[in-house]
């Protein structure tokens, strides 16, 4: 459902792009901002309205 994926060539600034098929489009660029995004993911993961109603069912 989410995707993150991350570029960090040697000696190259990393970047990083979420996404996700609620919608969820972000992008970093920068060692900083990736480690911003990568929480800001992880955090999507878990409130994500079409992973938690699909957990939902899958639970009942």
């Amino acid at each position: 459902m989410a995707w993150l994926h991350i570029r960090a060539p040697r000696g190259a600034t990393p970047t990083a792009t979420s996404t996700c098929l609620c919608g969820r489009d972000r992008s970093a660029v920068s060692h900083r901002k990736v480690l911003a995004l990568i929480a800001d993911h992880e955090a999507h993961r878990d409130e994500c309205r079409l992973r938690t109603t699909q957990e939902r069912r899958n639970a009942a």
